[in-house]
């Protein structure tokens, strides 16, 4: 590793050193932009030098990757379903590794660094099965002698930007399923987790280079800004998936749609969980713990507001102020640590702004609100009184606070989980049937994903992920997502000799 101390060594093996290229273009790698130092959380100290890309190494890239979708989308599904396999076979190779640096470089506790590459090995099993099953419909033709049917062809190219919280799981909710429905992939990690993006496309590359494909294939940059908006300008790219703020997404579709491409848009979210007056309250009160102190609240899934019977309301807090004054704060890969770093200075500035504008509409910190001193980006985990009219509620803070709020009826609580911009996830807690189907149907949660006695996050993929409203509508993973990365295509045949319409025309 050069110069960097040895506490970085094990990041040879898989392939980093103390200063690498961060582009991998038309089966090469290479890096013409700005050279930048990859940075730890938990003490913002170098980890490694990465090359970014210059506009003119992303052309490079596009023009490779043009080529290569012409080779790929011939290969029949089953044979590039097998191309995922051994993928997913060379992150299992390495997935100590990989999750190790996934925590060094992001900040997530190590179990859930392990747990963000294991999700996209179990990605890359999804994908292969999915590969035998890109069915289309045959359709009765009211014609006779016609047929009638649904194709589904590739895009070409689909462009994926991911975001600095899951700098690996959401690439492969997206990539792992594009590769199989015969599209290749244009990666633009997140500027703050280069290595990450290298590491992973490092044993992407190796597959395809050792199955004699085109490395273009799968092309991935390290950048920032600029290069994002080259891909939702490039008309050659169909479909953009884009994960980040609300406000940046909002950009991307008008960029794309002014185009005419789609997007898939994983934007923010503002969680609730809601605790009726029938629930289990320790089952709730962990869910809760998990759900708002995991990733340093840092995940979309986040749950950032608690709604509290009036009846179970002083219970359900004391139970939490217990546990929170037990949850370790401190270096991520470290055992025992519950609470990580935020991901970078800049946001550990804006937990302090946030906790100034909650106490400023009547927030009332319960515990926590203060930054920690020292010189990682280290916050106290956070829980505010405040009401549900309180705008500071309505806004995504991106790190570990929850608010706490207090109702009467189902049907407010429902009010007040639907108040918000976002609709990403939400939850109940409750043992009534009445509850549980109210809150899953048309007058229930308005989010894309509703659960009960479960926590907001640690959603499954095989279900389909994302959610409405300021969410974006995108969905990714399981269910039917495959569908957005494919173009369909109804086709009607002839296969008798006359057009019935044309009968008594003579055409001569």
């Amino acid at each position: 590793m050069g110069s960097a101390s040895k506490e970085y060594g094990f990041l040879s093996e898989i392939g980093l050193t103390s200063h690498n290229l961060g582009n991998y273009v038309g089966g090469k790698w290479l890096g013409n932009g700005p050279v930048v130092s990859t940075l730890n959380p938990a003490n913002n100290q170098p980890i490694a030098q990465v090359v970014e890309a210059s506009l003119e190494d992303y052309e490079q890239g596009l023009k490779a990757c043009e080529e290569a979708a012409k080779v790929w989308m011939q290969v029949p599904a089953p044979k590039r379903g097998d191309i995922v396999r051994q993928i997913g076979d060379a992150l299992r190779s390495k997935l100590d590794f990989l999750g190790r640096l996934l925590s060094l470089e992001m900040g997530k506790i190590l179990a859930e660094g392990i747990g963000e590459v294991q999700e996209v090995i179990d990605m890359c099993d999804f994908a292969v099965g999915l590969s035998r099953q890109l069915n289309g419909s045959v359709i009765p033709s009211e014609r006779p002698n016609h047929m009638m049917l649904e194709m589904w062809n590739p895009l070409g190219i689909v462009g994926v930007i991911t975001a600095f919280n899951f700098p690996c799981a959401v690439l492969g909710w997206n990539a792992c399923i594009a590769l199989v429905c015969g599209n290749c992939v244009v990666w633009k990690g997140a500027p703050t987790t280069p290595l990450i993006t290298i590491a992973m496309t490092k044993l992407v590359a190796e597959v395809l280079e050792k199955n004699h494909l085109p490395g273009a294939i799968f092309t991935a940059m390290c950048g920032g800004a600029e290069i994002g908006e080259a891909i939702a300008k490039d008309t050659r790219i169909p479909l953009v998936s884009f994960t980040g703020s609300s406000k940046v997404g909002l950009t991307v579709q008008q960029t794309v749609s002014a185009r005419s491409g789609k997007t898939l848009l994983e934007l923010s979210g503002n969680n609730a969980i809601i605790v009726m007056e029938d629930a289990d309250i320790q089952l709730a009160a962990r869910s809760v713990l998990f759900a708002a102190v995991g990733t340093a609240g840092q995940r979309c899934t986040t749950c950032r507001r608690l709604l509290l019977h009036e009846s179970v309301y002083d219970k359900v807090l004391e139970q939490l102020l217990t546990s929170y004054k037990q949850v370790k704060i401190g270096d991520p890969l470290e055992k025992g640590t519950l609470l990580g770093p935020l991901h970078t200075p800049e946001s550990k500035k804006n937990f302090e702004k946030g906790i100034e504008v909650i106490k400023s509409q009547g927030g009332k910190v319960l515990t926590g609100g203060k930054a920690v001193e020292g010189e990682g980006n280290f916050v106290e985990p956070t829980i505010i009184e405040i009401s549900s009219d309180a705008a500071v509620v309505k806004e995504e803070l991106f790190a570990p606070v929850l608010y706490a709020l207090k109702f009467k009826t189902f049907e407010e609580a429902v009010a007040i989980n639907n108040s918000v911009p976002q609709g990403l996830s939400s939850s109940i807690f409750t043992r009534s049937p009445e509850n549980i189907f109210n809150w899953i149907g048309p007058m229930g949660s308005d989010c894309g994903i509703v659960n009960v006695n479960i926590p907001t996050n640690g959603a499954e993929i095989g279900g389909a992920f994302g959610g409405e409203k300021a969410t974006g509508g995108g969905r990714e993973a399981g269910s039917d997502s495959w569908k957005q990365y494919m173009r369909r295509s109804t086709c009607t045949i002839n296969y008798g000799n006359e057009l019935p319409l044309a009968q008594g025309i003579n055409f001569g």
